[in-house]
């Protein structure tokens, strides 16, 4: 398999962002992506997709869609589209249609920050996804970086603390959002796990104080996707996107936050009598299966089974555990950084059946 680093989640001046797509590939450019795609809220924009190329550095800039409803207050239930190549803003009234209208377009939707909390000093209200009856979704933004950070912003100071020291607002994901995870993996369902920056650069003015906050090169060095894919990207910018877009919807990535320590070269894949998995695959149990986790350093790992920790280790790069047992199964990983244990790597689970 061939690995590549794939941002998502951001917005432009199009929306509500202060950059352009040629300053967003730049800066991903700049921090060793191999591709991103692009948000806007409920505008799809065309024309800036493709290949950007600088010297010899490139990047994949695919354009997708963040949706919701702009006439419900607070406008919770936000959808991330992704290779539908048509707009949905106009189906954002009713989130099943929307679903299905994706869908059937042939494209992804994932419900972007899942558990979003409100920021009552600040006027702003909780926009978590409520509409959990929504069936047919491709998978959730588990750990989205904005969710992070307004589950942590209390007063004005802290806002202007961690403008001036992002590093410190890292932690992980939100645990309500993966206690849904979890259950709806329970339930049966197969929904893809996804990082998200949701990222804007903001310009923040106070009194003297002139920033961007939390510039898109930030972003793009801290929570990445890690995706899996059968060949190496070429050159044909259509061919790539569908290529990443399947691996999107197999679940064949994990969650890497990259700022601390690259999370590349990371694996979880499981091995039978006769077949081998790996995230996002299932795999029948007759005969026993070997999980194998390989970590990019020595670290701290879980293995979880159906939502609890099965197994753990400390201070190791390589683990292994054999069951006989049906089940959800996926790992997470931990490392200690700018002074407290943050998480650093989520995998999409093999399904052991």
């Amino acid at each position: 398999m061939y690995e590549i680093i794939l941002n998502l989640h951001m917005h432009t001046r199009y929306s509500d962002g202060n950059g352009t797509h040629i300053e967003i590939a730049q800066a991903a450019m700049r921090a060793g992506l191999d591709a991103v795609i692009v948000t806007d809220h409920n505008v799809l924009v065309d024309g800036p997709a493709g290949y950007i190329q600088q010297a010899d550095r490139r990047v994949l800039l695919i354009v997708g869609e963040e949706v919701h409803d702009q006439t419900r207050k607070p406008q919770k239930d936000h959808l991330l589209v992704f290779g539908a190549r048509r707009e949905m803003a106009t189906y954002a009234y009713d989130p099943q249609l929307l679903v299905d209208t994706v869908t059937n377009a042939g494209g992804l939707a994932f419900i972007a920050h899942p558990v979003n909390p409100a920021v009552p000093f600040q006027g702003e209200a909780d926009i978590s996804w409520v509409d959990w009856e929504v069936q047919g979704f491709t998978g959730i933004e588990l750990w989205d970086f904005f969710s992070d950070f307004r589950a942590q912003l209390k007063t004005k100071l802290h806002g202007i603390y961690f403008a001036y020291l992002p590093n410190r607002i890292v932690r992980g994901p939100l645990p309500a959002a993966i206690h849904r995870w979890d259950e709806l993996l329970l339930r049966g369902k197969k929904v893809v796990a996804v990082g998200g920056s949701d990222a804007h650069a903001y310009r923040m003015h106070l009194g003297p104080l002139h920033r961007v906050v939390f510039p898109y090169e930030f972003h793009f060095r801290a929570i990445n996707n890690h995706i899996l894919l059968p060949q190496p990207l070429g050159s044909d910018a259509q061919s790539d996107t569908s290529l990443i877009m399947e691996a999107l919807r197999q679940g064949h990535c994990y969650i890497g936050y990259d700022l601390p320590a690259s999370t590349r070269g990371f694996s979880f894949t499981a091995h039978g009598l006769q077949q081998t998995a790996q995230m996002g695959d299932e795999i029948d149990h007759k005969g026993g299966i070997t999980l194998k986790i390989r970590l990019p350093r020595r670290a701290e790992c879980a293995l979880l089974k159906n939502g609890e920790i099965l197994r753990s280790w400390q201070n190791r790069d390589l683990c292994t555990y054999i069951t006989t047992e049906p089940g959800v199964y996926r790992v997470e990983v931990y490392i200690h950084y700018q002074g407290r244990k943050r998480g650093w790597i989520y995998s999409n689970p093999v399904y052991v059946n």
